[in-house]
């Protein structure tokens, strides 16, 4: 194993990083590797500086990827954390399992899931990615230690959502979901604004929801969109495989300015007729919608992108609205904007669910979005919501404490798992999780 010094980034490419990376294959090489050197990192598919250390070393985990072992009577899979969750979907969903949450890239991998304690379109029912994991190994000064909520609860919660903080993850025990097949049926119904998406959250039955929101509206039409509703069938997966595209250089400026946004949101929306479409879609095309278009953050160009998401509580959703008035108002939104309604569920200190409605949206990196997000970072906090970890660049860390009220339960676990500071990355630094100081 080498270690190369190399430029590298989160999926927003807004921030960067150099430093010295390594890609152990084996558990000997992650050791060696591991020795007061920097954290672990996977695919970076976190928008921001979580996934980043600048200046110094880290560890890419994405070799360390394979499957241990499998219970195919009650679901339960044990792999390595470098393994994606799109390879899991791969190899058990014609055996009748698929993981029960799922995040919106299958190229996502299961340490990031763990470390970020992702959440999908079924969170509402399902809970946060972390309430599935059965047991999960981290690497000590001692070697492998294996860590489950109820021989270590504060160490385990502190590992869910936890940034990595608690030791490289090694692998994990997962609890897969039964599914009858590999379809899912799917049904697309126009919303017309705002308070009608929020009304039909509250009254779909669906297991799996999720909204898309033509943010460059104002006024009557603000937060019109699709509502997706999921529901898992039988049979097997539907048509052949789709050809993968790419995106194979960064796009110019222009090619995502407000007036070609909002016409491709009305293209968009028009696709839907008003009485709503039904159509069975293969399981990968409904989780990973954007998966099939490969670097497809390069649309933002060479200076990338940020993404901000919110959750709110449920009885905020005249904040929310506020919230997305200013996105609409700001002038500088991305087609990709993304509504869900959330449950209770979450596995960690540090996890971003609460039983709640979540907005997140794409801004292209320029000089006003800072300002702009500062005024979004004080509404989401008034609202008494929380901003999420995973795509974050631009938060402030005084808002931190009271967004995350069990913020001082998780630095007390990672004080006697890191003393050192070992594993901390640009974003634990930057909002000073570890410390208040």
């Amino acid at each position: 194993m080498q270690w190369k010094t190399a430029e590298y980034s989160g999926w927003g490419r807004a921030l960067r990083a150099r430093g010295t990376l390594a890609r152990p294959e084996k558990l000997s090489a992650l050791s060696a590797a591991l020795q007061g050197r920097g954290p672990a990192i996977g695919n970076r598919r976190s928008y921001g500086d979580g996934p980043i250390h600048d200046g110094g070393a880290a560890i890419d985990m994405t070799r360390m990827d394979r499957l241990l072992s499998f219970d195919a009577e009650t679901g339960v899979v044990e792999a390595e954390a470098g393994i994606t969750i799109a390879e899991l979907l791969r190899v058990f969903a014609h055996k009748g399992w698929m993981p029960a949450v799922m995040p919106g890239t299958g190229f996502a991998t299961l340490g990031g899931c763990i470390a970020n304690d992702v959440h999908g379109k079924n969170h509402h029912n399902a809970g946060s990615f972390g309430q599935h994991v059965l047991a999960v190994t981290l690497m000590t000064d001692n070697g492998p230690r294996e860590v489950t909520l109820q021989t270590n609860r504060g160490l385990f919660r502190a590992t869910m959502g936890g940034q990595g903080q608690t030791g490289a993850i090694l692998s994990a025990k997962l609890q897969l979901k039964a599914i009858p097949g590999q379809r899912m049926r799917v049904k697309e119904t126009r919303i017309s604004d705002f308070d009608s998406f929020l009304a039909a959250f509250d009254t779909s039955e669906a297991e799996y929801t999720v909204g898309w929101i033509d943010a460059t509206k104002r006024g009557k039409r603000l937060g019109r969109g699709i509502l997706e509703e999921g529901t898992l069938a039988e049979g097997g997966r539907p048509g052949p495989v789709k050809r993968s595209l790419s995106v194979p250089l960064d796009a110019p400026h222009f090619a995502l300015s407000w007036p070609v946004v909002k016409l491709f949101n009305a293209f968009y929306i028009s696709r839907i007729p008003d009485t709503s479409r039904k159509r069975t879609r293969p399981l990968e095309d409904f989780f990973f919608p954007l998966d099939r278009i490969h670097d497809w953050n390069r649309l933002y160009g060479k200076r990338g992108f940020h993404q901000f998401q919110c959750v709110v509580p449920l009885d905020k959703g005249p904040e929310l609205k506020a919230i997305l008035t200013t996105i609409a108002r700001a002038g500088i939104a991305s087609p990709l904007a993304v509504l869900k309604k959330m449950g209770p569920g979450r596995a960690g200190h540090l996890s971003f669910p609460m039983a709640g409605y979540t907005l997140a949206v794409d801004f292209p990196a320029r000089a006003k979005v800072p300002a702009i997000f500062a005024r979004l970072e004080q509404q989401v906090l008034d609202a008494g919501g929380r901003l999420y970890f995973a795509k974050d660049a631009l938060a402030h860390p005084d808002s931190i404490a009271a967004m995350y009220p069990e913020l001082a339960d998780w630095r007390a676990e990672v004080a006697k798992a890191d003393p050192e500071g070992h594993l901390e990355t640009d974003l634990v630094r930057r909002l000073k999780l570890r410390s208040a100081t």
